[in-house]
């Protein structure tokens, strides 16, 4: 099915039960590939970063991490079914890695978030094969030794939060030494699981407005993130919608 267009982002029109299987079906056929969820901050991040954009474009699957991009996506001929979080996604992700024995690495974070997300990864999925895990603190010259260890460990699907654009970097540049069938880069999803950083309510989810949770939980680090990159988005979905040159 053709990517949905939104600004500067080419989006899968998928769920999450579809994202879930199309990853099950490239670890059992072989077929390597990364994901990309995209949300709001990250999207307006990529109108200046060539190279993320670039990454991104050249993503297996591309998700909308983001309520503001699904209502957006309805002024398009074929808007998205829904928002894909990236959270969500994971824990789906983890679901089906047990069920069907995919081996899962986990990689980045403090050491005390990611060791204290595995933890509770295995008391959540029991059987679940957890073939390593690592923080995302380490040099640029440790970087190889860290993509050669996933490798070795032979692990289906790579889990990395290292945050934008830190991870996809390091999925760009070790791609070939990762050996993982699958990437998928979460941010902080992993800080949620290891029960760092709690979720939005349900209702603001659904709303759009995940972001005013965190931005009252994090103001000095992400009041720029949030205020600015959202107001650059709507201010170009109007331009565009209304054709302003």
């Amino acid at each position: 099915m053709a990517r949905v267009n939104i600004l500067n982002g080419s989006f899968d029109p998928i769920a999450i039960g579809e994202a879930v299987d199309a990853v099950g079906g490239m670890i059992r056929s072989g077929r390597r590939g990364y994901v990309a969820t995209i949300n709001v901050a990250i999207l307006m991040m990529m109108r200046s970063n060539p190279r993320l954009q670039s990454f991104v474009d050249r993503a297996e699957l591309v998700v909308a991490d983001g309520q503001p991009i699904v209502f957006a996506s309805r002024w398009s001929a074929v808007p998205l079914p829904g928002r894909v979080a990236g959270i969500d996604l994971l824990e789906a992700l983890l679901t089906r890695a047990e069920r069907e024995q995919f081996r899962v690495y986990l990689l980045g974070g403090l050491p005390a978030v990611v060791s204290d997300a595995a933890r509770r990864i295995r008391e959540r999925w029991p059987g679940l094969a957890v073939c390593g895990v690592a923080d995302g603190y380490f040099s640029a010259e440790e970087a190889g030794e860290r993509a050669r260890a996933v490798a070795r460990s032979e692990a289906h699907l790579l889990i990395i939060g290292m945050g934008v654009p830190r991870q996809e970097y390091f999925v760009e540049t070790h791609w070939q030494e990762l050996g993982a069938k699958v990437a998928i880069g979460v941010g902080g999803a992993l800080e949620v699981l290891a029960g760092v950083r709690q979720r939005a309510p349900k209702a603001l989810q659904t709303l759009g407005l995940e972001w005013l949770f965190r931005l009252a939980q994090e103001p000095r680090r992400l009041w720029r993130r949030y205020l600015v990159t959202n107001s650059q988005f709507m201010y170009l979905l109007l331009k565009e919608r209304l054709r302003v040159p």
